[in-house]
């Protein structure tokens, strides 16, 4: 397939490294101005630097008014957004607190729905636009050990399906793209800390066979392939594709559906 986003700009947070840097990466590839987000300004150039293209890196925090700010300020207007931000962690359910809860809620949704809200007039105003939420796995099948995560990620393919509504007839389409257990650097760790600290190969294996055995890829998901869907859903051949819950997932949801 050929997919031409030249002259787009897009928007991808959380993207200075792991499954945002690769969605930037593989948008730039594909033509379109790229715009990174991240809290640390070193992290974020040095991203910035390995990507091929048109790259802008746009330093903050957007969990606070003032980081938004600061984004909307250095870019008002996008043409893609990728909801990409979140954060993750095992913790017993009954010793998660209300302010961890709230801290979730902010990062992993509420970023998302005020970039939602600041970008999609006027992608609706000129007819074409592309919105993603990055959800998990763990939104269809919530994990014991981080129900807070998966909470929110439920919560997104809700904010994603209302938004589309919301965009309904404008040309704007809005998704949500549900991404199995990824090989990050924080999954390294996440993986570590609960299998111990085995080499990563074995350590990979056991993490898959005890805590993602529902997975029929059988083993951990590359950024890249998951970029391969975002830049798929932003580009002019997923016209028709909107309101859904894109499965790069490896299987591990055992449902027809979401």
């Amino acid at each position: 397939m050929q997919i031409d986003l030249s002259g787009k700009t897009a928007v991808v947070t959380g993207s200075s490294q792991g499954i945002g840097l690769a969605i930037a990466a593989g948008l730039a590839r594909a033509g379109a101005r790229v715009v990174l987000t991240g809290r640390d300004r070193a992290r974020l150039d040095a991203a910035a630097g390995g990507i091929d293209g048109e790259v802008l890196a746009v330093a903050g925090d957007i969990t606070t008014d003032e980081g938004t700010a600061a984004l909307l300020d250095a870019v008002p207007d996008a043409d893609v957004l990728v909801n990409n931000l979140g954060i993750f962690g095992a913790q017993p359910a009954l010793e998660i607190t209300d302010d961890e809860w709230r801290r979730y809620f902010e990062t992993n949704v509420l970023t998302a729905v005020r970039l939602t809200r600041a970008y999609l007039p006027r992608m609706r105003e000129r007819g074409w636009g592309r919105i993603q939420y990055i959800a998990s796995d763990s939104a269809v099948a919530i994990p014991a050990e981080m129900v807070h995560y998966g909470v929110t990620k439920t919560a997104l393919l809700a904010v994603s399906r209302g938004f589309a509504k919301e965009a309904a007839g404008s040309g704007v389409t809005v998704n949500s793209v549900i991404a199995g257990p990824t090989h990050t650097g924080g999954v390294e760790d996440f993986v570590r800390e609960l299998v111990g600290d085995l080499p990563w190969d074995a350590a990979q294996r056991e993490f898959m066979r005890q805590h993602r055995p529902n997975s029929l890829l059988q083993r951990l998901i590359e950024p890249e392939e998951i970029a391969n869907m975002c830049v798929y859903l932003a580009s002019p051949l997923a016209s028709a594709t909107t309101g859904g819950a894109v499965r790069v997932d490896g299987g591990y949801v055992d449902a027809i559906l979401p």
